[in-house]
């Protein structure tokens, strides 16, 4: 890839979208596999840019790493379905279009979401995301973990619990939420170029782990601050809830001063790779500037 941070980012995502309409191309054509598609339709394909980003610093090219990418583009379209569905967020606005449940119905939404899941491993399991059957298998176990028990799954549920709990969470108790909610799968993005490169995935793991933090205040602070129409969501439904959210607990200005000091830590992260990694850089800033 070539150019600055906005023309790596669209065609990263062009690709992406590209690996995944053939990876669904020829499925049969039932109101699941239509959700699918939907489901992956638009969005900042942020975390695809990630992988394939990373894998370029580890002298892996996009075509090479887009079957990664479109993996974890496709496991976080699930978690966005199932996240919309009635007995969790019950959302009907999603990337500016009906969330799947709302357009057919909840059955279609949880087996489009089952199917996007799988559709994930699918991916990494197949010989064209890596030569190597150890550097599949490595990608496959380490998003097993990111989206699971002790990642993603962890972190919703936490966040569930949270909505009855006794008592508002802690500061620290939100950072944990967090980590798994939104930052397991942010984290096996960052990390995850390094393992196709077979290198070091500490440095890009240190910058996936700010980032993510900083990508969950933005959040919050959209949440508040943030314009409906632009986000392609609805707002306002943690104050709405009562939940404790980190503008609540630090302030709009608090907030934004702990997601800018986040954003210099994942640069910070980068020195090993020096301006070869400026297109992250740019990436961690637009985290926290971004409108939607």
């Amino acid at each position: 890839m070539s150019g600055g941070f906005p023309a790596r980012l669209a065609e990263s995502a062009a690709a992406v979208q590209g690996r995944l309409d053939t990876a669904m191309a020829g499925l049969a054509e039932v109101p699941a596999v239509q959700g699918m598609r939907w489901a992956c339709n638009g969005g900042k394909r942020l975390r695809g840019f990630l992988v394939t980003e990373g894998a370029a610093l580890h002298g892996v090219g996009l075509a090479d790493a887009v079957t990664a990418a479109a993996a974890i583009e496709a496991l976080h379209a699930y978690s966005l379905v199932h996240d919309d569905l009635p007995c969790m967020d019950d959302d009907a606005l999603r990337r500016g279009q009906p969330t799947v449940h709302v357009k057919w119905d909840e059955a279609t939404a949880v087996l489009a979401g089952d199917a996007l899941q799988t559709l994930a491993f699918s991916l990494l399991s197949d010989p064209s995301c890596h030569a190597d059957p150890a550097v599949r298998l490595d990608l496959v176990a380490s998003l097993a973990m990111a989206a699971g028990a002790e990642g993603m799954v962890l972190g919703q549920a936490l966040d569930i619990a949270a909505e009855t709990a006794a008592a508002p969470l802690t500061l620290d108790e939100i950072i944990a939420l967090q980590a798994g909610k939104t930052g397991a799968l942010i984290r096996w993005s960052g990390e995850a170029g390094a393992r196709l490169g077979r290198g070091d995935v500490t440095p890009l793991g240190r910058y996936a782990t700010a980032l993510g933090l900083a990508f969950q205040i933005a959040d919050d602070l959209l949440d508040v601050t943030g314009d409906a129409a632009a986000a392609g969501k609805a707002l306002g439904k943690d104050a709405a809830a009562g939940k404790a959210t980190f503008v609540s607990l630090l302030g709009v200005d608090g907030a934004r001063a702990r997601a800018h000091a986040l954003v210099e830590e994942a640069c910070d992260a980068l020195a090993p790779y020096g301006g070869a990694a400026e297109a992250l850089r740019d990436c961690a800033r637009y985290v926290v500037e971004r409108d939607r």
